[in-house]
């Protein structure tokens, strides 16, 4: 490892809260099993509000923020992973009680990271990210139904939020496992993309904000809920007997108002999804999956590319609503 490396640091000074990017040196970092130097990191929404004034996540200053990275061993104190091994890290609250990816360099405990799949590299890794693991969670969450439940085959799925980084890789995913996948946006002018990513059928999402039914006309075999409140709601109630929800955020709210009806009378599953404490043998799962159901070359349509420096211009932009772009972070432009 060299002397110096450069990184984003975030610091509270009384009322007062900094981040810059600093060069700094090695015994900055704590020594835990595993040494990775970095090539890419995301811009998730968690990660722009911890940019913003650390979002209440994080209890101790100063702090290196990124919450997911690629990239390769550079030492290792564990017989597991080798100098050399590529690895992918997502959630495990780094980069809020842990120092991040927004770095060229991370220690982290050997819990943490998988070995990268050799079908995909650093950057793709990161293409997805968490928002795109969080998307495969979902997916296989819908699966459920017919491989652990023995139920009917998944046909007909709902996905909301469907531009967005969670939304649009679950219609990439459902689509490639065979399913006729119905998009939710409140950008309708993104139409064309959801059909290239796979969507059969784009609903705006006016459709479903008003308050929900008791039980509404059994339309959907599953959904990918991305957003919460009475979207979520409506969903639920429209959701078709044994089909399963997979609930994962909350952008149009926190409460649902549901009743136990479609839950006693459809046995209708409500499936929550945290992409956070998740298992390595589960991970390592997941990340096999990726080259098969994932698209690339279309994903990279999407992507765009940006430095530490250029980060801190931009990542405000998410918290406003106006990012049109997945944001990947390159450590070392």
């Amino acid at each position: 490892m060299t002397d110096k490396f450069k990184a984003i640091v975030l610091n509270q000074s009384g009322d007062k809260f900094l981040r810059d990017v600093k060069t700094l040196e090695k015994s900055f970092l704590k020594e835990e099993d595993v040494l990775v130097k970095i090539d890419y990191s995301d811009l998730n929404y968690k990660d722009a509000m911890i940019l913003k004034n650390g979002g209440k996540l994080i209890k101790e200053y100063p702090r290196i923020p990124g919450i997911d990275f690629s990239g390769t061993v550079e030492k290792s104190n564990d017989q597991q992973f080798k100098k050399g091994d590529q690895v992918i890290l997502t959630g495990s609250r780094v980069g809020e009680l842990y120092h991040g990816g927004y770095s060229q360099f991370a220690w982290v405990k050997k819990e943490f990271i998988i070995k990268k799949p050799e079908e995909i590299n650093t950057k793709q890794a990161m293409m997805l990210g968490t928002a795109g693991f969080t998307a495969m969670l979902c997916a296989f969450a819908i699966k459920a139904r017919e491989e652990l439940l023995l139920g009917e085959k998944v046909n007909d799925v709902l996905v909301t939020g469907s531009t967005g980084g969670v939304g649009s890789v679950a219609v990439m995913v459902l689509s490639k496992m065979g399913c006729n996948v119905t998009a939710v946006t409140g950008k309708m002018n993104q139409s064309n993309y959801l059909k290239e990513l796979g969507a059969k059928n784009i609903v705006d999402r006016k459709e479903l904000e008003a308050d929900a039914k008791l039980i509404g006309k059994g339309t959907w075999d599953g959904v990918v809920d991305t957003v919460g409140g009475n979207i979520l709601a409506n969903a639920i109630s429209q959701t078709k007997h044994s089909g399963i929800v997979a609930a994962c955020g909350n952008a149009s709210g926190n409460k649902l108002n549901t009743s136990v009806i479609p839950f006693i009378l459809r046995g209708v599953k409500l499936w929550g999804v945290d992409s956070i404490m998740v298992s390595k043998k589960r991970k390592e799962f997941i990340w096999s999956e990726v080259s098969k159901l994932i698209d690339f070359s279309i994903l990279e349509k999407s992507i765009k590319i940006v430095g530490l420096t250029e980060l801190l211009d931009i990542f405000s932009s998410m918290l406003e609503g106006k990012l049109t772009n997945k944001v990947l972070v390159d450590v070392n432009k």
